[in-house]
Order: C-alpha cells, then structure tokens, then sequence
C-alpha cells in the first residue's frame, strides 16, 4: 500500500471515538462502570449516563479519590473506566496509580482526554507531554495511543477484555479519521503497517500518525520509499515489526506527540540499540512544556507539523 491510497472518512474528535466506544462496550458487557472527576461532557459520557445510570460515578474534582475507588471495585469483578483530562488522569494521581492499581494489578482502565499540544488553547498547565512515558514506567502497565476516532473506539472496546491496568490517551480536537470503521485493523500489541518501504522507517502514534502520513505522501513524490508505521500499542511494543522495519530501511524517524524524552522515541531507540543500531531522529517536543494557542500554531512551532518530518526524514536518511 502507498500512502496516497489512504482516505480520509471524515474529520472527528478522538474522544468522540471514546464515547462511542464506552458506550457500546456497555450495552455488551454489565460490569463495565465509568467514573469521571467532573468531565463527563468533554469526554462524550452522554448516551453511557443516560442509559447505564446504576453504572455511573461522578466523583467531582477529585481524580485520587477516582483512581482509588476504581481500584477498589475491581474487587467486586467490575471493569471500570476513569475519565478525566489526560494532565489529571496521571501526574495529578501517579501515586494513587501506582499504589493503587500498577501495584496490585489492578483491572482499572485509566482513559485520558485532552492530551498533548492539540489541547490547545487550555495551555501547559493542561498539554501534558509526559504522561507516556510515566504510565509506561509502571510495572505491569498497558499503554495504549490510537491515531484517529474508530481506532480510539476499537481501543475503548477491546480493553475491556484485555486483563489488567491500562492508559488510553487520546485528545480533544477534530482529526482526519482514517482507519476501518469496523476497528478490524487495530489489535492491542501489534503495530499497524500503513505503507511499505525500503529507504526509511517513520514510527509514530496518536495525533501524528496522520502528520506522518501527509510527510510520508511528500516523500514518496520525491522519490523516496516510506514504510509507515503506527504504533497504536506502546507497551507492550511490537518489537518483531519494528526489527523488521529497520532491517530493511537500516534508518528510522519516531513521532509523537509527547516530550522525546522517555516516549515513543525512547522506545523505539531501546529496542534499536539492542538488535539493530541504526540512525535516529526524534519529531516530538524536546524537554519543554507548552503554551497557549490553536492547535495548529503549537504544532508548528514546537516542530512537530509535517514540514519537519519529511525534514527530518531527509536527515537521516543522510546520515546511513
């Protein structure tokens, strides 16, 4: 497949994906619960409330208190869902998280909205950049970025199944939706080809894949071979797909939508320094915060819109 060949189904949030997810999870299975700190407007909780009302807690502005109460009713053989703004959701509760849930694997899904610099006008207090690479630190933890709406519904549904504690991250504006409808191409853990090439492996997740995919279009009118890959699933990561990549292309670009530091980029440079060391260049914040503005503008000026990946491809390309 080329990456011209890809279609754009429509534009919609990723949380709208959420709530599309929750819900239809809910009418399949009756231990799902959701618990939200006050947002269950911004994370598309409406139909789940409406029809699952036993289900439903609105614990207020007070994210600790959710994490340690969905600990809790995991006992009891429910799945709960806490819901809240991805900055609340772990560095306002990491130790709630990892006392509480990573600790004693608890079966609690932690899904967390409004992640990263799309955020947007809200600011740095609320773009947190670091939540992958805190959630992937704990022991035990899955963490999962879906790149568009059906995937983060096909994500919102397949973790119920799936045991034990996980971090869904998905954000808050409207993004190119790309993916099945049906969520067929998306399995927890293993990585989603969506193009093949020999000169050049782009790696990304969330948000940026569809950047990775407008760069990717660029390049091939270049002339240049992308084999894309997004890495929906960053623990556990597809280490078998990403050797194969990099044995061919023998370079690599990671993207992401969240500080190098200890994210996609890191992992991706881990599992190369172990089988295959090849050159790397990192498209993702570098060890800042945010700050205020569109979407649009913050991507473009923490360098992470499409002109600095193919850039970026072209770098190290250079350096093979």
């Amino acid at each position: 497949m080329q990456l011209r060949d890809i279609q754009v189904l429509n534009e919609k949030e990723t949380r709208g994906g959420f709530g599309e997810g929750i819900y239809e999870i809910g009418k399949e299975n009756s231990n799902v619960v959701v618990l939200t700190a006050d947002l269950a407007g911004s994370l598309k909780l409406g139909p789940f409330i409406k029809d699952f009302p036993e289900r439903f807690v609105q614990v207020g502005i007070a994210e600790a208190n959710m994490i340690c109460i969905a600990a809790g009713m995991t006992i009891g053989g429910k799945i709960p869902y806490t819901t809240t703004f991805a900055n609340f959701s772990t560095g306002r509760v990491y130790d709630q998280i990892r006392q509480s849930v990573a600790y004693s694997n608890k079966n609690v899904k932690i899904c967390a909205s409004h992640a990263g610099l799309t955020l947007g006008e809200d600011g740095a207090t609320h773009q947190i950049l670091e939540d992958i690479g805190l959630m992937k630190m704990l022991p035990g933890m899955t963490v999962i970025v879906p790149c568009d709406f059906n995937q983060t519904k096909a994500a919102t549904k397949a973790i119920a199944a799936y045991e034990g504690p996980v971090y869904l991250r998905f954000g808050r504006p409207k993004w190119p939706n790309f993916t099945k409808e049906d969520g067929s191409d998306f399995v927890i853990g293993k990585a989603q080809q969506l193009s093949e090439g020999t000169d050049v492996s782009i790696f990304a997740c969330g948000h940026m894949v569809w950047k990775a995919i407008e760069a990717g279009r660029i390049l091939e009118e270049k002339g240049i071979s992308v084999e894309l890959i997004n890495i929906h699933t960053i623990k556990p990561l597809d280490e078998a797909a990403i050797i194969a990549s990099i044995a061919k292309t023998k370079c690599a670009v990671t993207v992401e939508e969240h500080n190098i530091i200890g994210g996609l980029g890191d992992a991706i440079a881990q599992v190369a320094a172990k089988n295959l060391p090849i050159p790397i260049e990192y498209i993702g914040t570098n060890d800042t915060f945010g700050e205020s503005g569109t979407p649009t503008e913050l991507l473009t000026k923490y360098g992470l819109d499409t002109p600095f990946i193919v850039s970026a491809v072209e770098k190290v390309m250079a350096r093979k």
